[in-house]
């Protein structure tokens, strides 16, 4: 897949640029540049560290939304096994943009749940942009229920600018369908772990989003609004969505730093689209985990511990 550079990897670009030119020189005119070479590989390799060490917040969400990124089907191939999808909310009909089914994770059996995103426009109409319908909220709740009846965990990836906020959406009841999940997760009788994987957007993440872990990868953001539109608000022009961002502490160091996540899973220097495998491995890794922290716990109790974790979050003046 080519990868499209984003504007503050402009300077990685060139350098590399300038390293293919090197070589290119090389092998035309049967000259030893075999230092040179070395030297400007050293420099590319500086260079990428040190812009993706000193990520700010708007650039990971700029990363989040990079259309080569892995999405939710790309990690049930490579972190997942056995996969069969279930469809339908048994009232409607199929959202294709929150695909849901039953899997394994590390030889757990489990259901999983997430929100599909497309990379051209033939699978963003069929995805419907990563924007789930009413119907995808309650085929995700019949699945979660389904998990629930026989004892399996659920497991949730989180990929959304949001839910889709179309008149259509809109008639079939969204905000309801999106209430009713975060009223019945925060009751589910069985462990949750929700992962956000790529944009987590406001009540379109927090549909599949009440869990007992709530994990973030590195270059993802969740908030409750797009940069752009906090930006439109406050400052009346989208052109201070770096600012925005900064500000809504959208980012998982920042999340965590709040107590809203659980904890951070890594990406491959660059974002997970550098290294698709090694991000689905070290995402298998953090659910594992995190499931084997939460499903010796008795339900009661893993229920009490659910409610309090959501309980103390914000904080209040009176």
């Amino acid at each position: 897949m080519n990868i499209q550079p984003l504007e503050f990897e402009q300077p990685i670009l060139e350098l590399e640029q300038k390293l293919n030119d090197l070589k290119r020189r090389l092998s035309e005119r049967n000259i030893d540049l075999t230092s040179e070479v070395g030297q400007m590989q050293k420099k590319i390799e500086a260079t990428r560290r040190e812009i993706y060490t000193n990520l700010t917040a708007w650039q990971r969400v700029q990363i989040a939304r990079h259309t080569a990124r892995p999405f939710f089907l790309d990690y049930i191939q490579q972190a997942f096994t056995d996969f069969v999808e279930l469809k339908g909310d048994r009232l409607f009909g199929d959202d294709a943009s929150m695909p849901c089914g039953l899997a394994r994770i590390g030889g757990i059996r489990c259901a999983v749940i997430g929100q599909q995103k497309g990379r051209d426009v033939k699978e963003n109409l069929l995805r419907n942009f990563g924007s789930p319908h009413p119907e995808g909220y309650r085929k995700a709740l019949r699945v979660m229920r389904i998990a629930e009846k026989f004892g399996f965990p659920v497991v949730t990836l989180i990929d959304t600018p949001g839910a889709y906020p179309g008149v259509g959406a809109e008639e079939r009841h969204i905000a309801e369908a999106i209430a009713v999940n975060i009223r019945e997760m925060m009751v589910l009788r069985t462990p949750v772990v929700a992962v956000v994987i790529g944009e987590g957007g406001s009540g379109g993440a927090l549909g599949i989003g009440v869990a007992d872990r709530v994990l973030m990868l590195e270059n993802a953001y969740y908030s409750v609004i797009s940069p752009e539109g906090c930006a439109a608000i406050l400052w009346k022009h989208r052109k201070h969505a770096p600012e925005a961002a900064e500000a809504l502490k959208l980012d998982a160091a920042g999340l965590l730093e709040m107590g809203l996540i659980d904890g951070i899973v890594p990406e491959p220097l660059g974002g997970a689209h550098r290294d698709p495998t090694v991000a689905a491995a070290n995402l298998q890794t953090a659910v594992l985990a995190a499931l084997r922290d939460i499903l010796e716990i008795p339900v009661e109790k893993l229920l009490a511990q659910r409610y309090d974790k959501f309980r103390k979050m914000g904080v209040f003046q009176e």
